[in-house]
């Protein structure tokens, strides 16, 4: 689509999205070439009218030069000629859209009085525009970008018994994808990962007892990993509340603009966590719009190893850990797996929209090495197991991972080393888990 008629959709969307009946226009926008079947199922799936809506805005601007005027088209046919005329009314005779005038600012002092000294005038510089371009000063703050679409900003402060939680009812939750490489081929020049299916058992009887339905997949390569994460996206999430993927692998660290970290595939090249998530995001897997999107990884973030640093006696505690600890560390890679390339997957799009409702929660602190013992599986795993089973019933989430992070920051790997994970959190709302029966607080 040319640059100007995408201009005109985003300027109009919000009025698209709340009058466009998208139901009427898929019978024409299919026989005009314009989507395919499959496309028009996956923006039928997309939610209620306004998402369709939505949806179908949002990928006509991908669609070439004939969307524009076929969108036209498909609006008079069905009668939305207020739309059309509306759209139109932006798109000017022959001639391309006027390019923003950038219009350098003259700088001005403007004289205040110091609080200091209400005597004495202080100078302080403020923006003034030039004369032909200068418009009165509001007395009201100028609205943010949420008013102009109709959704005042938020005033006064939130309380926490106001936030709204999930809807984690449905029976079965979700899905829960563990991803458990153990046995790396000698061309990736990494080494076995001894204790890895004691992590993976006990997170496979964990999220079943939170009634998810469980897939293990090991020792798969790295094209592997993309098609297991291409298949869930695929699965029609709607009649569920929440998705699990849970990577146990060898990491690394990697160029990032949202989420660090890589895990590696047995064969050595590594998928970066920014498109594990993607796989998953509200664009890519339309029937989780909305709901939450949870990964835990158990893996490095990089070669680092953290000393710590002292602290007071009432803090410190015995250490934890022995000889048979080991790492999951690759040097930051630099290979041709980086954000810029694989462009036919759906995770790998120019431009992403801002993940929402989605938790990423690492082993460790980007950079550095996450411990692993060889007789009882790595100390975020089994924290985070011990944690699920003792908190599940009464708290949630992002406080579960809290007590994680602390209960690991405690532990020492041979009398030395320590670990520090920790979460990126998109999520909206409160997450709890369904926990088993006799687990669930009883009520008075």
């Amino acid at each position: 689509m040319e640059e100007r008629h995408k201009r005109i959709l985003q300027r109009n969307r919000v009025n698209l999205v709340r009058d466009l009946d998208p139901s009427d226009m898929y019978d024409g926008l299919l026989s005009k070439g314009i989507f395919t079947q499959d496309m028009i199922d996956e923006i039928k799936s997309s939610g209620i009218r306004r998402d369709q809506a939505r949806q179908l805005v949002r990928d006509l601007e991908t669609r070439g030069s004939q969307a524009f005027p076929a969108l036209i088209d498909c609006l008079h046919e069905t009668g939305q000629h207020s739309l059309a005329e509306l759209l139109l009314d932006g798109e000017p005779q022959n001639q391309p859209l006027p390019q923003p005038v950038h219009v350098r600012p003259v700088v001005r002092p403007l004289p205040v009085y110091s609080p200091m000294d209400t005597d004495k005038p202080v100078h302080v510089v403020t923006p003034v525009y030039p004369t032909q371009s200068v418009k009165p000063m509001p007395t009201t703050p100028s609205p943010s970008p949420e008013r102009e679409f109709g959704k005042p900003r938020a005033t006064g402060r939130v309380r926490r018994d106001s936030i709204q939680s999930y809807k984690m009812d449905a029976n079965p939750c979700g899905h829960c994808l563990i991803i458990n490489n153990v046995d790396f081929e000698p061309k990736s020049e990494l080494s076995n990962r001894t204790g890895s299916n004691i992590d993976c058992d006990k997170l496979e009887r964990r999220f079943r007892s939170l009634n998810f339905i469980v897939l293990v997949k090991r020792n798969l390569k790295q094209k592997q990993i993309r098609q297991e994460l291409l298949a869930l996206s695929k699965v029609d999430h709607s009649q569920y509340d929440c998705c699990v993927v849970i990577m146990l692998s060898h990491g690394t660290e990697v160029g990032h603009n949202r989420f660090p970290g890589a895990v590696h595939g047995v064969d050595g090249p590594n998928v970066p966590v920014q498109h594990i998530t993607n796989y998953l995001n509200g664009q890519n897997c339309p029937s989780l719009q909305g709901k939450p999107k949870i990964f835990f990884i158990q893996a490095c973030g990089g070669g680092e190893r953290d000393t710590g640093f002292e602290v007071s006696p009432d803090e410190a505690r015995t250490c934890i850990g022995g000889t048979g600890d080991q790492t999951d560390a690759m040097p930051m890679s630099s290979s041709s797996d980086s954000l810029s390339t694989q462009s036919d997957e759906p995770d790998a799009r120019a431009t992403l929209p801002t993940p929402s409702d989605i938790l990423v929660s690492y082993s460790t602190f980007p950079g550095y090495v996450s411990w692993r013992d060889t007789q009882a599986g790595s100390w975020y795993v089994e924290t985070l197991d011990n944690i699920l089973e003792e908190n599940a019933a009464t708290d949630d989430l992002v406080t579960m991972l809290m007590i994680v992070n602390h209960e690991v920051s405690q532990n020492s790997a041979k009398g030395l080393y320590k670990q520090m994970p920790g979460s990126f959190n998109f999520l909206r709302k409160l997450l709890y888990f369904q926990a088993p029966p006799c687990q669930r607080p009883i009520q008075s």
